[in-house]
């Protein structure tokens, strides 16, 4: 009756790993929406820094404030493609894909390992055979 432990089935495999990626994308697509919103901040205060309040004036650059702004979108812009288009091509069917690729590459080099050791074994049973002097019946 107070028992903390509920009667949930638990997860087989697939669906652990669908949860586990579906998590992963919510927090991407969280520290992105965090980024906009310190790129809107900031650029706010950037431009009240510089414009409003006169601090940069004599700085070796003129409206130093844009620069820092545009900079800063490009490393947004950078961060948004990241999230949503190269997460598209190299998201988890393709992780998924180049780890089929590896098992199969690794099976075939196993298997071509145990040819080559079972093979190498037969000619040293050979030779050990062809050294042996021969039993004489007595």
């Amino acid at each position: 009756m107070f028992s903390k432990n509920k009667n949930n089935p638990p997860l087989d495999s697939e669906q652990r790993e669908q949860y586990q990626y579906a998590r992963a994308r919510v927090k991407q697509k969280k520290r992105l929406m965090r980024h906009f919103i310190l790129f809107l901040a900031g650029s706010v205060i950037l431009i009240i820094i510089n414009p409003v309040l006169g601090i940069g004036k004599d700085f070796f650059i003129k409206d130093w404030f844009i620069w820092a702004i545009l900079i800063w979108a490009l490393l947004f812009c950078v961060h948004l493609l990241n999230v949503f288009i190269l997460n598209k091509f190299m998201g988890k069917d393709w992780e998924d894909r180049q780890l089929e690729k590896l098992k199969a590459k690794q099976e075939a080099r196993i298997a071509e390992l145990k040819k080559q050791a079972t093979k190498e074994a037969t000619v040293e049973e050979i030779k050990k055979n062809e050294t042996q002097p021969p039993i004489s019946p007595e």
